[in-house]
């Protein structure tokens, strides 16, 4: 196994058994150096044991097969689980018979949580822990909650603490804009992972550029839109819905990412006083400029099929209408024919497509042999950018073979994809089957494509660590990294600025490689000692918030009726994550609808139907089957909670202000058991 003169170089301290960050450009190599120092470890330690942790769940399969499976297959045990893996579910054992394990870093933290012992672990198993793409370690995110772990056992010296190796291609600045706070930030991520130093190539620096040589950059300018009467006819339906609720206070530039933010505070402040017409035209304003953003984006008629989608579900699914519903499906109702014939008029159609048809076409008319991300904001404009790929006689001549690459993840937006759909889209482009993958972030992030020679960003803004990821993966030779924006345009602005933030970022890099030894690490045993206070109060602001009211004192409302359906004592929480209501007269507040399905399955429990409100037919959340027992699992942000200082809506069950009960699956059974046979008597 041999690496190149500057990996040997960035592995030197972690072959020494310090804790490091590495720090190289996409494709420069470091889950091989990693696998590298992966292979020296265990053959100096004869009973060590190897976590690799990874962030999506695509890396898993990827870092097994085309890295560490490779190089140390025969030599070491290795097992590679992510969700929908039914190891998991006996993690110990595994962690227990292999020398390496490959996991999302969800499993590995549900482990050191886990009370079972077929399931738990300690870190303390471990004598090295792999972070890939380590600078997401950092405030909530799930790598940060293993490390709290780690410093808080070495601040009280408990047991033998596993080696820590980080890898990333940027640390990024972490929001800051200064010099100063770039440092902190970097000092901070190394901190974080109690890393002695994050280590660069320096004297082989030359040999890397050579290894890995930066794409061509392009801005692609798209011209004002000089007419668009589609997007002034749902303008003008949205003056209208304005008009009728005589909401003040609230701006009136549609098609923007203010406007949405403003709308979202207007339809809670409406669900949380109570005020039906508030709440049910700021959702469907949010729509309404949805439409616009996709119209901004896309076509015209994928603009126009995100409102018909959203009022044919509507009006499947509504009941109990009232004068402000019967308005706004007969706004639409009224004026879908004319809408319908603006889309149709291509005169009109968004200029940015044109522009984005002239860079594809340089690259895969020219080359024939090209292999391209085109990265776009959510999944429904990635569903739109390729069904206007796919009916694109100029494209399909060219010979482009696009397919869609998003998250795993559920979402509110179009469909998420399983984990095999993930694997077997990305090797179709491996194979050269397809040659664009119209992706999400998903895979700036990485995917092993050094054969990609073209990157787009379109429709985005992003940070400094997303565009550096992106333009990495375009690493072939005399590769193009396009950026389509309008001229003076925000997505064009924010390029300017991540140019900027990235050599702030490498400026930061450098100064604190350049720190004194001593000075370094008391920096970032004050750092630690800050995170160790910071997240005491942290918790004790938590504690302090879901103690505020008795469970007795809270009443569920439906969000869009306001029908009050139970109070905090009817729920309890299984798993500290699902939250069920355990009141049987619940019953007869919900509907049921179709079977909910999930993207993986679990040991004890599977998903029932979906559930919604009787009266409005609100979404509420579904029935989970819970070892045999039928229980309401509810969403709270389809709620409004009513307390004695007021009404609040929560997105997140911890937020809610009352604590409740962990589910008895034994009591409840027993309490059912009784009143049947009650029932019986």
């Amino acid at each position: 196994m041999n690496l190149y003169s500057y990996q040997e170089e960035v592995v030197q301290m972690a072959l020494e058994g310090k804790n490091i960050i590495i720090w190289l450009p996409t494709g420069g190599g470091k889950t091989r150096a990693a696998v590298y120092v992966t292979k020296r470890h265990l053959q100096t330690k004869p009973r060590g044991k190897v976590a690799v942790l990874v962030n999506k769940v695509h890396l898993v399969d990827q870092h097994y097969n085309k890295e560490f499976r490779p190089f140390l297959g025969n030599s070491y045990a290795i097992a590679h689980i992510s969700g929908d893996s039914d190891q998991k579910d006996f993690f110990a054992k595994v962690v227990q018979d292999n020398d390496i394990i490959i996991c999302t870093a969800q499993i590995l933290e549900n482990a050191l949580k886990n009370t079972e012992e077929e399931k738990h672990v300690n870190l303390t198993d471990f004598t090295l822990l792999i972070f890939d793409e380590c600078h997401h370690t950092h405030k909530d995110a799930v790598y940060n909650k293993i490390m709290e772990c780690f410093l808080a056992m070495k601040l009280q010296r408990q047991g033998d603490l596993p080696q820590v190796l980080g890898l990333t291609a940027s640390p990024g600045t972490g929001g800051a804009k200064t010099f100063e706070g770039a440092m902190e930030h970097v000092l901070q991520i190394c901190a974080n992972l109690d890393a002695a130093a994050i280590v660069s190539s320096k004297v082989h620096h030359k040999e890397l550029q050579a290894k890995v040589p930066k794409p061509r950059k392009q801005y692609d300018i798209v011209n004002p839109r000089l007419l668009d009467p589609f997007g002034d006819k749902l303008k003008e339906m949205m003056r209208q819905i304005h008009n009728y609720m005589d909401a003040e206070g609230i701006s009136r530039t549609f098609g923007t990412q203010e406007y949405e933010q403003e709308v979202v505070l207007l339809e809670k402040r409406g669900a949380e006083e109570g005020n039906r017409q508030m709440s049910q035209c700021a959702l469907h304003l949010r729509k309404y400029n949805d439409s616009l953003l996709i119209n901004d984006t896309v076509r015209m008629v994928d603009a126009l099929t995100v409102l018909e989608d959203f009022y044919s579900v509507q009006r499947a699914t509504r009941t109990g209408l009232d004068h402000t519903d019967r308005f706004l499906f007969a706004l639409f109702q009224n004026n879908e024919t004319e809408l319908q014939r603006l889309a149709a008029q291509q005169c009109f159609e968004n200029p940015r497509l044109a522009v984005l048809e002239r860079t594809l076409l340089d690259q895969f008319g020219a080359q024939g042999k090209s292999r391209g991300i085109l990265f776009s904001k959510t999944r429904t404009s990635t569903r739109c950018l390729d069904s206007w790929v796919s009916s694109n006689p100029q494209l399909q001549q060219a010979g482009i073979r696009a397919a869609i690459l998003t998250g795993a993840g559920v979402s509110n937006q179009a469909g998420h994809m399983t984990q095999r759909k993930q694997q077997e889209t990305i090797q179709r482009f491996r194979d050269g089957e397809l040659n664009l993958l119209i992706s999400t972030s998903v895979a700036e992030e990485g995917l092993d494509i050094p054969e990609c020679n073209l990157v787009v960003r379109y429709g985005l803004i992003t940070n400094e660590i997303a565009m550096k990821q992106a333009s990495g993966r375009a690493r072939a030779e005399a590769s193009v990294y396009s950026v389509v924006a309008p001229q003076g345009g925000r997505e064009l602005r924010r390029e300017k600025t991540n140019e900027y933030l990235e050599g702030l970022m490498e400026r930061a890099i450098d100064e604190v490689q350049r720190m004194p030894p001593r000075e370094y690490m008391l920096k970032i045993r004050e750092l630690q000692k800050e995170a160790v206070i910071a997240r005491h109060l942290a918790k004790e602001k938590a504690e302090g918030k879901r103690s505020r009211y008795g469970p007795a004192n809270v009443r569920l409302h439906c969000r869009r009726c306001n029908t009050a359906v139970c109070h905090g004592n009817d729920l309890q929480v299984i798993e500290n994550n699902h939250h069920v209501v355990v009141n049987p007269l619940f019953e007869y507040y919900y509907q049921k609808g179709g079977k909910v399905i999930l993207p993986r399955t679990f040991e004890d429990w599977e998903p029932g139907c979906a559930i919604s409100c009787a009266g409005c037919g609100q979404e509420w959340g579904m029935e989970m089957i819970f070892k045999g027992v039928i229980l309401p699992n509810l969403s709270i942000k389809n709620f409004v909670m009513e307390t004695p200082d007021g009404r609040f809506s929560k997105k997140q069950w911890k937020d809610a202000p009352f604590s409740m009960e962990e589910f008895d699956y034994i009591e409840y059974c027993k309490r059912k058991f009784s009143d049947s046979l009650g029932d019986l008597a």
